[in-house]
């Protein structure tokens, strides 16, 4: 979803931009100037640096235009490589000045990690993007499968491009690093698939891992709408992003809903005429197309021989699934693979090279992304590129822990500390009267709470009016999941359960599991459960978070996938279910004096399509008379209640 990157995503030049994508049919690329050159050195005598601009031929001929920073001076430096969709031109050329730290973001902090480190920056336009040949395939599925027969993907593009820059920078030291986010950090994972021997090192940054069980497209099963009919179409459209989406709704909200049932804002813009939507639209489950293009499941059947950082925000509102899924799938194929690292951090998507001191109404008592920039990122890509290789004091594990507000530095994940502690799943169950406890409330018969779920009035992600497809990544986009849940709490179609006040901390480090026993008078679903911080009344100094509700974790869950995920189910009318999901990766405790409370809903509009809770082939192609109101009884008592299973921490 995001389009340009902040000042100092540049310094790195490592773009923001936000939602990675799938494989789609090729987009041809706009052709390029006549008068190019495949080889363009810009410098002059005040500069403090070479700018190289590059055709870098591929394995098929297709040429790819790179970007060259070299420091004046420089010798057997390390390189350190992005590959993006988001216009290399535009990366490397913020400002107009013969500073190299001017030209990337203008500011002057010569201290920050990567500008004082004195690498080689290259940054390449992915083929049919912007000056690049070739056509354009989002993400491209790799090489020689069924979903790709040709001969390339983005690894072998980046073993090549690494093979050419090696043998024809003549001021580095033989030594790469990959590095990016989001899309950025897909094409850096696909450097893993089949690295070339001078890749040392690689920093896959929030980045987009599985579209359907939980990164830009799909949260299992229910489509992420807005962001991904408007990213599709000004991404695939053309190959400069020159076609804008458009809206005529001030209020987002208005917008879907009075476009109609289905996927009508898609088919009302021409999003459905783009290849990659098209293949979301035929494959709302999760089949072959999904599960091969998975990289967690990719890389985890190839041994990890790059060391790599994999990074971590804790509040992405883009990609929160991926890259703890990465760090999952390869701990377990090889527990002692000693090239694996995880970084966790307080963070939005790509916040850890922005100012990380706060994000919406939180503040962390210190920068964090300053932190983990000087004291994780610089050191491990010193350690792993330098000539001389400096000695490196990482942990595998480096997680900031919220609540409490400092950094943590472990053997593994989830782990809570490293001496002495032990990790207890602990249910918090759902009681009568909306309380929260540790104990299922026991009862004669069973007792429930019930809503109505309307689709007609689905309840919004966040405050209305939502401003998001004309503003982009704005001011409610970026901080949403660490909003002020206490306008959902209100309505009528949103259970609230709390604990009393806690005396105690509650310290939780892992994935939260939702196990909701419920009824349903349709014959499909969502749930949405969010686990949410609840503050006292007044705090000190911070009056504004006197009462927040803030969401440390929330996800959703689309009915007719409770049992397998490949292949949908009708959700039997009148009769009780079980849905059990994950909800995202937390690290935090709650406070005494705090309360822990659990909100239930069916919608989250419009970040999310609407379920029509009648059961239909494919929600894509919903008619109006398929929405209908379904009354939903979730169990609260007795074993046979639903409960939070919380990841807790117990400390010695």
């Amino acid at each position: 979803m995001r389009r340009s990157p902040s000042p100092l995503v540049a310094a790195l030049v490592i773009t923001m931009a936000g939602h990675a994508a799938h494989a789609a049919d090729p987009v041809p690329s706009a052709p390029l100037p006549s008068d190019r050159p495949d080889h363009l050195v810009l410098h002059t005598e005040k500069s403090d640096y070479i700018r190289r601009e590059v055709m870098i031929p591929m394995r098929d001929s297709i040429k790819l235009h790179t970007v060259i920073l070299i420091p004046k001076g420089a010798t057997h430096a390390p390189l350190l490589l992005t590959r993006t969709p988001y216009d290399a031109d535009e990366l490397t050329s913020y400002g107009a000045s013969a500073k190299l730290i001017g030209a990337l973001d203008g500011y002057d902090n010569a201290d920050d990690a990567i500008v004082a480190a004195g690498y080689i920056r290259v940054v390449q336009d992915v083929r049919g993007k912007y000056n690049s040949e070739g056509g354009y395939v989002m993400n491209p599925p790799l090489h020689g499968t069924t979903l790709n027969p040709s001969a390339t993907d983005d690894s072998t593009d980046c073993w090549d491009t690494i093979d050419w820059l090696v043998k024809n920078v003549p001021q580095s030291n033989g030594r790469v690093a990959t590095i990016g986010i989001s899309y950025d950090g897909f094409t850096t994972l696909m450097s893993l698939v089949d690295p070339h021997p001078a890749l040392k090192a690689a920093v896959p940054m929030n980045p987009m891992v599985d579209g359907w069980v939980g990164d830009d497209w799909f949260h299992r099963g229910a489509f992420r709408q807005l962001g991904s009919i408007n990213y599709i179409y000004e991404q695939e459209a053309t190959a400069k992003n020159d076609e804008k989406f458009w809206t005529d709704h001030y209020d987002d909200y208005d917008a879907f809903i009075e476009a109609g049932p289905g996927d009508a804002v898609a088919r009302d813009h021409g999003t459905d005429q783009l290849g990659f939507y098209r293949k979301i639209r035929q494959h709302p489950a999760y089949d072959d197309f999904w599960q091969q293009q998975a990289m967690d499941k990719i890389l985890a059947r190839r041994k990890l021989t790059v060391p790599t950082l994999l990074v971590h925000s804790l509040w992405d509102q883009e990609d929160i699934y991926g890259a703890i899924a990465v760090y999952k799938a390869l701990k377990q194929a090889d527990p002692d693979n000693p090239n694996l690292y995880l970084s966790i951090g307080p963070w939005h998507h790509g916040q850890a090279i922005d100012d990380g001191s706060t994000l919406g109404p939180l503040h962390f008592d210190s920068d964090a992304s300053l932190y983990w920039r000087r004291h994780v990122l610089r050191p491990f890509l010193d350690h792993f590129l330098r000539d001389d290789a400096p000695a490196m004091n990482v942990a595998r594990v480096t997680a900031f822990e919220t609540g409490t507000n400092h950094w943590q530095h472990l053997s593994i994940w989830p782990a809570g500390c490293d001496k002495g502690c032990t990790l207890a799943p602990q249910k918090l169950y759902l009681q009568p009267a909306q309380k929260l406890g540790f104990s299922p409330a026991s009862a004669t018969k069973p007792a429930f709470a019930s809503y109505v779920s309307d689709p007609g009035k689905p309840v919004p992600f966040v405050s209305r009016p939502i401003h998001i497809l004309a503003d982009g990544e704005g001011p409610q986009w970026v901080p949403w999941l660490v909003s002020d849940q206490r306008d959902p709490g209100t309505r009528p179609d949103v259970l609230t359960f709390e604990t009393d006040r806690l005396t105690a901390p509650v310290k939780l480090a892992g994935e939260p599991v939702a196990n909701l026993i419920a009824t349903i008078s349709g014959t499909d679903i969502d749930f949405v459960v969010k686990l949410i911080d609840v503050y006292p009344d007044v705090v000190a100094q911070q009056a504004a978070l006197g009462g927040y509700q803030l969401m440390v974790s929330a996800d959703i869950l689309r009915g007719r996938y409770r049992n397998s995920l490949s292949n949908p189910q009708p959700v039997p009318a009148g009769q009780a279910q079980t849905y059990r999901f994950a909800l995202p990766t937390v690290n935090h405790v709650f406070l005494p004096g705090h309360r822990i409370m659990v909100q239930i809903q069916s919608s989250w509009f419009p970040l999310y399509d609407r379920n029509p809770q009648t059961y239909v082939d494919n929600i894509f192609d919903a008619r109006m008379e398929d929405y209908q109101s379904a009354k939903v009884d979730v169990a609260e008592t007795g074993d046979g209640g639903s409960f939070i299973e919380l990841p807790r921490v117990n400390s010695p």
